[in-house]
């Protein structure tokens, strides 16, 4: 069972990240309807496409169908496509579909709904390699003189041609549109390049807070000297700023102008490796998804390096822009920096490695220059950190070891008429449970319902949560001491105490190095797992001596003292055998001490654990 659960997590975890990533391998892409340009975070080439397209007919009229091949047109090089669009628009104005398709192979193709007409486009189903393609195209009865066939094909994710102009044909009578060459007056959205430098030597942190306003991670590092420093710097000069990002990545680098704490709808930077080069981009973010590139050039000054694992890049850009770049931020405001890093394939960026380093606070990217602090785990996910950990590695804890071994001991005390061992008991169990209903409610404040990523750890915290109520009800109805069925309630209670103690310990093993918090591994990891060893070490040596293998005070009635008297070569042997009282006081010291210890180093493992936390 366990197992299925975890493949159908796997399977939901996959099915959210391809809807994710904008290269549309499922041939989905009426949002490329428009310009048939693929959300691919490259520009297209302009190399001379490798393909025919052909129509079986030259002339046409009103309701006529028309076969349209789309083939490769020689073998060098890769012998295959993988996604294409097809369209047919008006000769005389190509922003205008013209007509519906019908398929001939719905295995590799599919029709889309472009421009509010059902069928007005065709794409492919899968990646798969494919060399060639067919459609039927049906003329309207509102036909225009002539049609212009469109096509878009792709490759790969970086490798893919942009609106090959197909054969023009026109209605019987009519005359026959002006051929058109690839990279001619087709229409295709053109990119400006900006080139780029290499730069000479790595940024520094030198001028933090007094040149240059920074972003670091850890705090306080030196990205000239240490490779594993995530580094931000921005400083204003005239009209433009001049930003500065460097960070150990396998593929990608990133930074975000955010008016919250919040991923969505976010001015986003990307430094992102291609082989032996960087490729500098400004992109936007709508919601939680992947970045989208802009098609606009906004950035000046480019300059990248890459060294012993490390991505640099710098650029400059204008505080205001043009209205036309409606998704970029003005950089007169105040914003949450965000950085990220992670891997990028071809291209094609994958989803951050680690949460973001998020500023502290909004910083004012023309003010005054700061030296910025941040944190990669929400407050709200630190808190739930802390209030678990608290809860099942020390107050339950001490709950259990009171309620075993500390039932004979203050037998003529009590606190609000019940025995002190039970008030003690109850109340380290009542804050345990308050504290695991907190932490439990935290993470869907912050993520807004079920965290999607997190693998097993929020549905074993829900079994640990469940069986943290159930304790308590339990208690509420358990019979009289002396009843007959006692045992079931005492074994009841135990066994469910037990488990939800273990399995709250393995939920806290793998939410240490969730994304969300991700404490400093192994060492926290370590802390951790000697935590629970002193717990169950103190256990041990407690249920021993319960037992009667470590009784303490029996050795006591044995021990013989000497005195030796001065002066003088005669000893006098002196039995000391003390009343059952004084046993009885011995053995509970004993428990105390073992007791004291044990909370002073749960407390300083605690201690040691929550301020990782705080750190991070």
């Amino acid at each position: 069972m366990e197992v299925l659960m975890n493949m159908r997590i796997a399977l939901l975890l996959l099915s959210v990240c391809s809807e994710t990533v904008f290269c549309f391998s499922h041939g989905k892409v009426e949002v490329a309807c428009g310009d048939m340009t693929p959300q691919h975070d490259s520009d297209p080439s302009t190399k001379h496409p490798p393909f025919n397209i052909i129509a079986d007919k030259s002339q046409f009229s009103p309701g006529d169908e028309i076969k349209v091949t789309l083939s490769m047109a020689s073998s060098e090089g890769k012998h295959y496509f993988k996604g294409f669009l097809i369209e047919a628009r008006n000769a005389g104005d190509l922003n205008e579909i013209v007509g519906s398709f019908k398929l001939i192979s719905p295995g590799i193709s599919q029709l889309l709904k472009c421009d509010n007409k059902e069928g007005s486009a065709v794409s492919h189903t899968s990646d798969s390699h494919k060399t060639e393609v067919q459609v039927i195209w049906v003329a309207p009865s509102d036909s225009p003189s002539s049609v212009q066939f469109l096509v878009t094909v792709a490759r790969g994710y970086k490798e893919f041609w942009v609106k090959i102009p197909g054969p023009g044909v026109p209605q019987n009578g009519a005359a026959p549109p002006p051929q058109t060459t690839f990279g001619g007056s087709i229409g295709a959205q053109t990119t400006q390049t900006t080139t780029s430098t290499i730069l000479s030597r790595s940024f520094t942190s030198e001028g933090c807070g007094g040149s240059k306003s920074c972003l670091r991670d850890p705090e306080g590092c030196d990205p000239q000297n240490d490779t594993a420093c995530h580094f931000l710097s921005f400083s204003a000069l005239g009209s433009s700023v001049t930003f500065e990002l460097s960070g150990p990545a396998e593929g990608y680098v990133s930074f975000a102008l955010s008016q919250d704490k919040w991923m969505g709808n976010d001015d986003v930077y990307l430094c992102i490796r291609d082989t032996d080069r960087v490729d500098i981009k400004a992109a936007y973010v709508f919601g939680r998804t992947h970045p989208i590139i802009s098609s606009q050039n906004i950035l000046k000054g480019i300059a990248w390096r890459l060294s012993d694992g490390v991505i640099q890049c710098s650029f400059r850009r204008d505080i205001h822009l043009p209205p036309e770049n409606l998704n970029r931020f003005d950089l007169d405001q105040m914003y949450y920096l965000f950085m990220a890093h992670g891997r990028a394939e071809d291209g094609r960026t994958h989803r951050h490695d680690h949460q973001p380093l998020i500023s502290t606070y909004r910083a004012a990217i023309t003010g005054p220059l700061e030296d910025l602090t941040g944190s990669r785990s929400p407050l709200l996910i630190k808190y739930h950190g802390a209030f678990m950990l608290i809860a099942w590695t020390s107050t339950v804890s001490a709950g259990v070891i009171m309620a075993r071994y500390f039932k004979p001991d203050w037998p003529e005390r009590n606190i609000l008429g019940q025995k002190v061992w039970f008030q003690l008991h109850r109340m380290l169990m009542t804050i345990t449970v308050l504290l695991t209903l907190v932490g439990f409610v935290l993470p869907f404040m912050y993520r807004g319902g079920w965290s999607k990523r997190a693998g097993i750890h929020p549905y074993l915290g829900c079994v640990v949560m469940a069986l943290a109520v159930i304790q308590p009800v339990m208690a509420l109805f358990r019979p009289a001491p002396d009843a007959s069925r006692r045992y079931i309630f005492n074994w009841m209670h135990f066994g469910t105490g037990r488990v939800a103690q273990v399995v709250a310990v393995v939920t806290i093993f793998l939410g240490i190095h969730q994304q969300a918090l991700s404490l400093p591994a192994p060492w926290s990891t370590g802390v951790l797992a000697f935590l629970v060893v002193w717990f169950v070490l103190a256990d041990l040596v407690l249920d021993v001596h319960r037992r009667g293998f470590l009784p303490i005070g029996k050795y006591l009635k044995n021990v013989k003292i000497y005195t030796e008297h001065i002066n003088s070569d005669d000893k006098e042997e002196v039995v000391f055998v003390p009343d059952e009282n004084e046993t009885y006081s011995v053995e509970s010291c004993f428990k105390n001490i073992v007791l004291a210890i044990y909370l002073c180093g749960n407390l300083g493992f605690l201690t040691t654990l929550l301020w990782s936390i705080r750190a991070v």
